[in-house]
């Protein structure tokens, strides 16, 4: 007799009038909307504008679902074109089955679309995103609770989940919480990405990297304890074999995007401030101009430079025009004369200056 475990819901869709209120795909939206809500703030802290993550993620999401339930349909074909199964159930998407490989290949297609007509790096988007799609799939883990699917072997441990289901040849019992292995796994991904890009500002698509190989290394294990129907190849399962080539793809990346790119992107959208501060186009102010001192060479009371504001050319200009007395006529005094001379020559001299 157990002592305690982790119930099942008894049902995964509740009815308000003729609109199905499906677990699964409340799982999914609230994990979609907690990804671009993070997305964005590290966009923002990047040097992004507000709004870009989002409008790159209306093209990233279908493509993403899309390519999620084809990678299951692909690998699990048999559910669905063998005898006596109706292929229609293929499109029924609610009812669970998203590969996260599918979701994770197909969603970069449609964000590299989104962001080439933003004219955005994808890398950099990516590594915005990260922390922000490891915790959408740790969200989105939860669906396969309310569906009773995709848990592991049987056991009396504490925590242990019951099934209670016996569609498609479930048998009622306790067993490992895979999803919620998985679940608690992705929130370890998105606390090690975020820590790892402040520690190391990482990028050019290293912390996608970096969140690509650590959720692999924890979908291995997960996966091999998994006891619903799958491919094995040499005695492991299709997604073990896709974790361990996934996983030496990001390390290889990591590696070499760091021997040829070091280092961060300076300016992540243009027009944009960069995480500097600046724009990428117009220079930051001078020092001086911040402080609001008056920079070298110019007069502290107009700002202007020396000699050329009111004090300089102005005030030569109106000596010219000053009527000096006997400079006009031979009967003025002499010394005057020459006074005037002198004040006339500097003037000259002032203008050509």
């Amino acid at each position: 007799m157990e002592l305690a475990f982790i119930p099942s819901p008894s049902r995964g869709v509740l009815h308000l009038g003729p609109i199905p209120l499906r677990g699964y795909a409340f799982c999914i939206i609230i994990g979609v909307f907690v990804a671009v809500w993070l997305g964005n703030k590290r966009w923002i802290a990047r040097g992004g504008r507000p709004g870009t993550v989002a409008d790159i993620a209306v093209w990233a999401v279908p493509f993403g679902l899309i390519g999620g339930r084809l990678y299951h349909v692909i690998t699990d074909y048999q559910l669905y074109f063998s005898e006596g199964r109706d292929w229609v159930d293929a499109f029924k998407i609610w009812e669970g089955g998203l590969g996260i490989w599918g979701a994770i290949a197909f969603g970069a297609v449609g964000a590299w679309i989104g962001a080439r007509r933003r004219g955005v790096p994808m890398p950099a988007y990516a590594d915005a995103v990260a922390p922000g799609i490891a915790l959408a799939q740790a969200i989105g883990r939860w669906g396969n609770w309310f569906n009773q699917e995709l848990y592991g072997r049987a056991t009396d441990l504490p925590w242990a989940l019951e099934i209670t289901s016996t569609a498609d040849g479930r048998v009622p019992g306790t067993y490992h919480p895979t999803f919620l292995y998985e679940s608690l796994w992705c929130i370890g991904v998105a606390l090690l990405v975020i820590w790892a890009d402040r520690r190391f500002s990482l990028g050019h698509g290293r912390a996608f990297a970096l969140y690509v190989a650590a959720y692999c290394s924890g979908r291995f294990w997960i996966e091999y304890m998994r006891v619903d129907d799958a491919h094995h190849i040499l005695g492991l399962r299709l997604n073990n074999w896709t974790a361990l080539f996934v996983f030496l793809l990001a390390v290889l990346y990591m590696v070499l995007s760091t021997r040829m790119r070091p280092g961060r992107e300076a300016v992540v959208e243009p027009g944009a401030e960069s995480a500097g501060g600046d724009t990428g186009d117009d220079p930051k102010p001078d020092a001086t101009e911040k402080a609001g001192a008056t920079p070298a060479g110019t007069d502290a009371g107009t700002g202007t430079p020396a000699g050329t504001g009111t004090d300089g050319a102005d005030s030569v200009a109106e000596t010219e025009d000053t009527e000096v007395p006997g400079a006009g006529g031979a009967a003025g005094d002499p010394d005057e004369a020459q006074d005037a001379g002198r004040v006339k020559d500097g003037a000259e001299s002032a203008e050509k200056a």
